[in-house]
């Protein structure tokens, strides 16, 4: 199964995540769509207003399927090899979906201030319907 990361592309911790996701995946589950990619985004019917809420993850096989903020940020953890382990004891413990939340929409709205803003977006090796063997135009600061 496929599944898309829409991701700001801008953002020093973000970018960090997706290497680190990208890294772990190798393209395998996901590919990444920067929120700066409005093109690309106006193909899922998605605004730059919606990526205000944070990240977004899209089932590609069922694009009505979709998760955003804290809950992708699971669902990813989730899809992960061992990952639903996690995800499972995290969800069980009491309270911590709660603050959970509350941290993910405080780091989402100050991102800029806590991790700094890139001079340039960041594109994924790994971009929807871009392949690493492709010639896609893939800025890795």
């Amino acid at each position: 199964m496929k599944y898309n990361v829409i991701y700001d592309g801008n953002c020093n911790l973000c970018v960090t995540l997706v290497q680190l996701l990208e890294n772990l995946d190798r393209g395998e589950r996901f590919e990444y769509i920067s929120m700066q990619d409005l093109e690309e985004l106006k193909r899922f019917g998605i605004s730059s207003g919606d990526c205000e809420m944070g990240m977004i993850l899209i089932d590609a096989q069922n694009p009505e399927k979709r998760w955003q903020g804290s809950d992708a940020a699971e669902e990813i953890g989730r899809i992960l090899p061992a990952g639903e382990v996690f995800v499972a004891a995290y969800r069980a413990m009491p309270g911590m979906k709660w603050m959970g939340d509350r941290v993910y929409e405080q780091v989402r709205d100050n991102r800029y201030t806590l991790f700094g803003k890139r001079s340039s977006t960041y594109k994924s090796v790994y971009a929807v319907g871009c392949r690493a063997i492709d010639n896609c135009d893939n800025s890795k600061d």
